[in-house]
């Protein structure tokens, strides 16, 4: 490395000593980030080469007509889409399923009824919100046995917190795999594999927003007489409320998604129809659940953003802003 002292004459000997010291972390801070780069680089080819191995050779090859699908991919007429998103007839009605759109209209009444996709995806809608309540709910009862500020017994606390990492160790799709062998296939066992992916994941968070509370109010308490439950009742719960239900709107536009993913192995809902639906080369009906799944999941994302801004506050999301 060159000297250094040439281009700045006036530091102190000191001065040219840190200087030379801050250089040589630099220095070193580029060679590790160059390592750490070319060794993903590597980490990256590796997996493409096991990837194309597994795949009989074909996999680098085929590369280049990855989208062929999606542009053979295509309904006969664009109005398609909407016929099928709202069970309307098809002109090209041949006699199969393809284009018989109204053969699984839900009647509410003789006339009135749900269109078939939309009635999929309120089953969704509804695996992700009851999943969230019920994970929501047992999650708020075990953070507080797991933080450290008013739980004592570290035993408790460390089987506590185990429960809660095995619940979100496995992904919610490999749960509801083993759940129907047992359960059977259907809305159940989603409900199920989500809830318990939701507890270890929001107990998590809760707890540690347990952990970081201001613990004058609970000293308070403790000094006149209050139990412990009293002391979370009315010195902990107050302070972590809003974060709480911040976090657990955040968790219910995931479960959203993961109840549709996990309706592609027997979940039911909108997921198991999109699966059917592009495994039998269903263009028309195919977008047309794309379409619903974008629209709700937007939709579920900017509500629960507003709510969260209405129950925190805008300060937590203007902290960019404020520093500028």
């Amino acid at each position: 490395m060159a000297d250094i002292s040439q281009n700045l004459p006036g530091l102190s000997p000191a001065g040219e000593t840190v200087l030379r010291h801050y250089r040589a972390q630099v220095f070193n801070r580029r060679i590790y980030s160059l390592v750490i780069v070319v060794g993903l680089i590597a980490a990256l080819a590796a997996a493409m080469a096991f990837a194309n191995a597994q795949n009989s050779g074909k996999f680098i090859e085929r590369l280049p007509y990855m989208f062929d699908f999606i542009k053979t991919f295509l309904p006969r007429d664009p109005l398609e889409i909407v016929r099928a998103m709202f069970d309307l007839p098809s002109p090209y009605l041949d006699g199969s399923q393809k284009y018989d759109y109204t053969a699984n209209r839900v009647y509410l009444t003789d006339t009135l009824y749900i269109p078939y996709f939309i009635y999929q995806l309120v089953v969704t809608v509804n695996i992700a919100i009851v999943a969230t309540i019920i994970g929501g709910a047992i999650a708020f009862l075990l953070c507080f046995f797991a933080a450290t500020n008013l739980v004592g017994a570290r035993a408790v606390r460390w089987s506590v917190r185990r429960i809660m990492e095995v619940m979100r160790a496995f992904p919610e799709i490999v749960i509801a795999g083993l759940l129907t062998a047992i359960l059977s296939i259907g809305p159940i066992a989603a409900i199920v594999a989500i809830a318990l992916h939701t507890i270890g994941a929001l107990g998590k968070l809760f707890f540690e927003v347990v952990e970081n509370v201001d613990m004058k109010p609970d000293e308070g308490l403790k000094s006149v007489g209050a139990t412990w439950l009293e002391r979370v009742r009315y010195a902990i719960v107050p302070q972590v409320m809003p974060n709480f239900v911040s976090y657990t709107l955040l968790r219910l536009e995931i479960n959203v998604r993961a109840s549709t993913i996990i309706g592609a192995v027997g979940g039911g809902g909108i997921g198991e129809v999109f699966r059917l639906s592009i495994g039998r080369d269903y263009a028309a009906q195919t977008y047309a659940i794309i379409i619903l799944l974008l629209i709700t999941i937007i939709a579920i994302d900017q509500f629960s953003g507003w709510l969260r801004r209405r129950l925190v506050g805008n300060q937590g999301f203007e902290l960019g802003r404020a520093a500028a």
